[in-house]
């Protein structure tokens, strides 16, 4: 059975189709908007797994002839996913991981295939509209429907699924999964913004959310498919009771050791101790003491919180722990800064480059030059632990790109401040957001390397423990308050007003009003760490690091760039010999000089102006003749432009001889009195007055 629907935003119709395509799949949809297309499929294995997590994977591809083009690479064909496709893969994941029910172990995949790209309507967006589709209208046991979307801002107001051309004058660029009721993952980069513009975003979406889910639910009626059963398992009352007996007093005192890798060495004894005399007891029981020691531990750290008032460690709900924070921590680094929070520890450098080392990125909607770049790495020590170190993982790609949009756009545009800027963010301690702490710190380390910021950016990771209707919104998450807690909301911004969201539940909703507290919270929780982030350094400083590059601007005219290049590149591969800077030249004629040294620069500068100066009305030039003709000599007066010196223009009398007056190869001082095209400058040589040729000649 084929079944179809639709339903239209922002004047656009976005199209369902489910029972066409890849039918052995429990569930898949074709999702269709303008010329893009993406197939989204749900399979499950209906045998569980013995785990302790949900086994979901989500895998998200942008293939290139979706986009009419072939891969480059000698393979030609794709690679390893692209930073986007991580991206939107983590999104889909965080959207629909905490929707399973309580105990779900079956393997699942959700995989989003791009059939056809039009470079204007996000298939990203799409393919997360088809996942929910997908798993709510299979047979597998996921049974709340949600809708995923992307809002806009700009001067007329809230945009529903904004294009990329109408993205580009937008102030927000948020995108959220919600239920009918509640916000679930919210994902957001933004100029600026005030925390009730981003409200205003979640009400304006929440008509278009309803919407689809109702088209999801008559979807599913006409397919008609039976879900398969599902309970959550319950642990044995008995079994948790008596883990309380013998280790419930000993847990509580072990989340009190104030360092984490103590309490996490305490904590370890407690639980073999606890799981050996559960086994010596009741063997049956062996099987589940892990998970009822997992759930006492759960409720320890959630019950001085929700029914005291206090934090396991001590702080109160929007307490941020001890912030110190050092610049020029590396002294031959262009720029860097150490910036500590409680046990989370992020050191941060930014390095300054030309031109050619932005990094080329395409997509479907075209290519472009990537000027900043922020990269995240985590190694094994900052968490005590000896492993391999391999490439950034999906995790460290989100926790960059998350750092990377909450600074961008604070930073100086290409014609404002010619760099290319790399950041790179080491976390040395981790203990909760240590991606806002790389904010924090890659911030300070830019300040450091001379980046003039238009405002400093510092960031705070919110968390959230509910039960009924007892509710703590706590600053500053530490790692147990993220892994047993209901919710990690990062928030980073300027004192002005916020630049990027990223939240996380792992309940299956977030009202608006708990939403609107956290941002508030957040806020005055920001404010507080760029005060602390100030006493380090309080403004970028004035110049750049004797380590850098100095970069020096020439804008020449798109005609002259040859003059420049020289035929086989000759003329510029000699001045970069010769002076020793990095010379690069743009399509549409600006110039780039880069060295250490400025008289180096300076020198190559004066070279590229001699090269390209164009010659003007009025002004006097020594210049050498380079032939003669019985109506005047052409005189080259700068490298590249010859002049016509008319024989009516060598004398106040009549000349009869051109050659009586000048000779091929001897230099003349001549005056331009007009030019008739670029290629046709006029000289003279009555023109000249004895001061002006005194000038000159002497």
């Amino acid at each position: 059975m084929i079944v179809t629907e639709s339903i239209e935003l922002n004047g656009k119709t976005i199209e369902f189709e489910m029972g066409k395509v890849a039918r052995q799949a429990d569930g898949a949809v074709v999702v269709s908007c303008g010329d893009t297309k993406v197939l989204v499929s749900a399979v499950f294995d209906p045998k569980p797994k013995d785990a302790s997590f949900v086994p979901l994977t989500v895998d998200y591809r942008e293939w290139a002839f979706a986009g009419g083009k072939i891969p480059g690479g000698f393979f030609k064909r794709e690679g390893r996913p692209s930073e986007k496709e991580i991206l939107t893969s983590r999104m889909i994941d965080r959207s629909i991981r905490p929707l399973f029910p309580k105990g779900y172990r079956h393997e699942t995949q959700v995989i989003g295939w791009v059939m056809s790209a039009d470079g204007q309507n996000d298939p990203g967006i799409l393919a997360k509209l088809g996942a929910s589709m997908a798993l709510y209208c299979s047979r597998i046991p996921f049974t709340t429907p949600f809708a995923a979307f992307r809002v806009g801002l700009n001067d007329d107001g809230y945009q529903i699924n904004p294009t990329t051309e109408e993205l580009e004058d937008s102030r927000l660029n948020m995108i959220l999964a919600a239920r009918k009721d509640a916000v679930m993952m919210v994902e957001a980069g933004a100029e600026q913004v005030s925390e009730d513009e981003v409200i205003g975003g979640l009400e304006f979406v929440q008509p278009f959310v309803d919407s689809f889910i109702e088209l999801q639910e008559r979807v599913r009626e006409q397919l008609d498919r039976t879900k398969v059963e599902f309970v959550s398992p319950e642990l044995d009352g008995d079994l948790v009771a008596r883990v309380e007996e013998l280790g419930g007093d000993k847990i509580r005192e072990a989340l009190k050791v104030g360092d984490k890798i103590a309490r996490r060495d305490a904590m370890s004894d407690v639980k073999r101790s606890i799981k050996e005399a559960i086994t010596e007891e009741n063997e049956d029981w062996a099987g589940s003491a892990g998970d009822a020691i997992g759930e006492l531990v759960k409720r320890a750290t959630r019950h001085g919180a929700l029914n005291e008032g206090v934090r396991f460690d001590g702080r109160a709900f929007d307490e941020v722990r001890e912030i110190t924070a050092e610049v020029s921590y590396a002294p031959r680094v262009h720029g860097s800064a150490l910036f500590t929070r409680g046990e989370t520890q992020a050191f941060v450098t930014s390095t300054l480059g030309t031109g050619d080392d932005a990094r080329k990125e395409e997509s479907y909607e075209g290519e472009e030059w990537k000027r900043f770049m922020l990269h995240y790495n985590f190694p094994p020590f900052s968490v005590g632990e000896a492993r391999f170190m391999r490439g950034p993982g999906r995790r460290e790609i989100g926790h960059g790109n998350l750092a990377e949009r909450a600074i961008l756009p604070v930073l100086p545009t290409e014609e404002e401040w010619p760099y290319v800027i790399r950041t790179v963010s080491d976390i040395f301690e981790s203990n909760g957001s240590s991606s806002m702490a790389s904010i924090c710190g890659g911030i300070l380390s830019m300040m450091d390397a001379g980046v003039p910021i238009k405002a400093p950016v510092a960031g705070v990771a919110m968390g959230l423990m509910k039960e009924g209707d007892k509710v703590a919104i706590l600053s500053d998450i530490a790692g147990e308050e993220d892994h047993y807690g209901d919710m990690d909301f990062k928030v980073a911004g300027t004192p002005r007003g916020i630049t990027a969201l990223q939240m996380d539940i792992k309940v299956s909703g977030l009202s608006r009003e708990i939403f609107e507290k956290a941002l508030n919270q957040a806020r005055e929780n920001r404010l507080h760490i760029l005060r602390k982030m100030s006493e380090a350094l309080e403004a970028p400083r004035d110049s750049t690091s004797p380590w850098a590059p100095q970069i020096v601007t020439v804008q020449i005219s798109v005609d002259r760039i040859r003059d420049i290049i020289g035929p086989g590149g000759r003329i510029i591969r000699a001045m970069q010999e010769e002076t020793g800077c990095k010379i690069n030249v743009e399509d549409d004629g600006t110039v780039q000089i880069a060295s250490p040294d400025a008289e180096a620069c300076a020198a190559a500068k004066r070279r590229i102006q001699d090269l390209t100066a164009e010659a003007e009305v009025g002004a006097i030039y020594r210049g050498k003749v380079r032939s003669i003709k019985d109506f005047g000599a052409f005189v080259e007066i700068l490298p590249g432009t010859d002049g016509l010196l008319h024989i009516s223009e060598v004398a106040d009398h009549h000349v009869e001889n051109m050659r009586e007056h000048v000779e091929e190869g001897q230099e003349v001082t001549v005056k331009v009195v007009k030019i008739e095209a670029p290629n046709r400058v006029r000289l003279s040589l009555k023109a000249l007055t004895d001061e002006e040729r005194a000038s000159v000649d002497g």
